[in-house]
């Protein structure tokens, strides 16, 4: 009998959005000019200061292992800035520094997770979230929406999709792929109906810096002391600091839960980087106008979008109120042909638009959302000019 690799990974979907993206470089680097709206990362450079507490790392010879679940430093910093920002007490022995947020999601439902367990997520997701649950045995259990609802599920939809087997619910805030908030009545929904079924919830709150026109994020764990009981946060320094390839991730969690995550990841790949925990602890600690900053230019760049979107002729969208994502309704459009070419999904549209006017887009279908594309913002203000441009031809072709 011939080897072969397991099931298990034999089942797992390559992440679509790195895909396009991947192709749009390859374009890029062959002399194509490419308009990236598949991002997932910003476009701003880190803060000069958080590099050099990177070579102040260096210099010093902060190059050894470190704890598991990350330095002193940094773990003390994440419980002031829970603290400062949301009124939450995490003690260092509540946080685990993993490499990325991403790791951190991987870790918790390999820690949370037994064969045949049960974690809602509601749709449009983000790409990892059923991938990462199936990796760890676990099912995902889709809990669909829609951009009448703005994409946030009913209290009603939640509660249907409960079983006696469900383990835990993802929630996220800001959203990845659309940018929609939850309210605080949507999450005391939540919170209360984990605490009397009961389940974990994990809320992902990578985004929760890039939120527009006033408001504030709330974490789900302020809502009472038996919800946070049952909670994972999930965050890192990505998205805010512009520190996509530092790879610092962290998750506050119950002393046991994260003692046990701290087991797992010993075994799987130790301590994350230890020149990146310094530099992270300075971000978190250090002035955090940089961050204000780039929210404000996050803001016009949204506003661009949505105005431009929306100006289109047979597409539409919601106005999100974080991340820097659009989902850009198509729904209007499939049916139609180019140069005799069907569209009839968001895969052909997507593939389509970036073969003839050389823009990449993410298609709903890899966030469970046909019928829609995502567009991310996070490129210059010329850039996405020239993109809307270019979409408003294609679109405009289709016949």
């Amino acid at each position: 009998m011939p080897l072969m690799i397991s099931h298990r990974c034999q089942n797992i979907t390559p992440s679509l959005t790195l895909q396009i993206d991947a192709r749009a470089k390859e374009m890029a680097a062959a002399g194509i000019d490419v308009i990236g709206f598949g991002a997932g990362e910003p476009d701003f450079p880190t803060p000069p200061h958080i590099c050099e507490a990177a070579k102040e790392a260096i210099d010093k010879g902060m190059t050894r292992y470190t704890a598991v679940p990350g330095t002193m430093e940094l773990r003390m910093a994440i419980t002031r800035k829970m603290e400062r920002d949301h009124n939450l007490t995490y003690s260092p022995q509540e946080i685990i520094v993993s490499n990325g947020a991403k790791h951190s999601l991987f870790t918790v439902f390999q820690t949370i997770l037994d064969p045949g367990d049960e974690v809602l997520i509601p749709t449009p997701c983000w790409v990892s979230y059923p991938e990462l649950v199936r990796m760890a045995g676990g099912v995902p259990v889709m809990v669909p929406t829609d951009e009448s609802n703005r994409f946030i599920p009913t209290n009603k939809d939640i509660a249907s999709h409960v079983t006696r087997r469900t383990k835990a619910i993802i929630i996220t805030s800001p959203s990845n792929p659309n940018g929609s908030m939850w309210t605080r009545e949507q999450l005391a929904y939540v919170g209360n109906l984990a605490v009397t079924h009961p389940f974990y919830i994990v809320s992902d709150e990578i985004y929760e810096k890039l939120v527009y026109d006033g408001r504030k994020h709330l974490s789900i764990a302020q809502l009472g002391e038996s919800i946070k009981e049952r909670t994972f946060v999930i965050n890192g320094m990505s998205k805010a600091y512009a520190m996509t390839g530092w790879r610092i991730g962290y998750c506050a969690a119950p002393r046991q839960e994260i003692r046990a995550m701290t087991a797992f990841q010993s075994q799987a790949t130790s301590n994350a980087n230890s020149i990146a925990q310094h530099a992270a602890a300075v971000a978190l600690d250090g002035d955090q106008s940089c961050v204000a900053e780039m929210v404000e230019q996050f803001q016009a760049r949204r506003d661009l979008m949505v105005d431009g979107i929306n100006a289109i002729d047979g597409i539409s969208c919601l106005k999100p109120e974080g991340a820097f994502y659009v989902m850009m309704n198509i729904r209007n459009l499939l049916g139609k042909k180019y140069n005799g070419r069907p569209v009839e999904n968001s895969m052909d549209f997507a593939e389509l638009l970036l073969a003839e006017q050389q823009v990449a887009v993410v298609p709903g279908i890899a966030f469970e959302a046909e019928g829609f594309c995502r567009v991310s913002y996070a490129i210059s203000t010329e850039k996405i000019q020239d993109g809307l441009h270019r979409i408003e031809e294609f679109v405009k072709s289709l016949k």
